[in-house]
């Protein structure tokens, strides 16, 4: 069969049958249509970890900011909406003690859904 996906549902139903003794292992395997051994990996990925998959290895870089500091940005720049990126990196820097580069903050603002319309509009407000 080769590699394929297996629907989680599919793996905790194969598994809820047979802690349960409704069916035979035989039954279980050819209703479900994976090997014993897939089977038997499954089984012990739920008893050791308690869900049947395996848990994605995040890649990438970590983020610099948490939510908590776009959340400081964002209501900075909704009570304050001309400040320019700069000043919002000294206040970033000065009061939440995080250095990072202007172009960080303007994508981290732009992530939160503030775009420059947005700005212009809590301005004119």
């Amino acid at each position: 069969m080769g590699n394929r996906s297996i629907h989680r549902d599919v793996k905790i139903t194969a598994i809820n049958l047979y802690e349960q003794g409704h069916l035979s292992l035989k039954d279980i395997l050819s209703c479900v249509g994976f090997s014993r051994s897939t089977f038997f990996r499954v089984l012990k990925l739920w008893r050791t970890t308690g869900d049947v998959v395996r848990p994605r290895k995040r890649t990438g870089r970590p983020r610099l900011l948490h939510h908590d500091d776009v959340d400081y940005l964002v209501r900075l720049v909704q009570h304050q909406p001309d400040w320019f990126l700069d000043e919002l990196l000294n206040l970033l820097k000065h009061n939440r003690f995080i250095s990072v580069h202007y172009t960080t903050i303007h994508r981290e603002l732009e992530r939160a859904g503030m775009s420059t319309k947005k700005l212009k509009e809590i301005a004119e407000e």
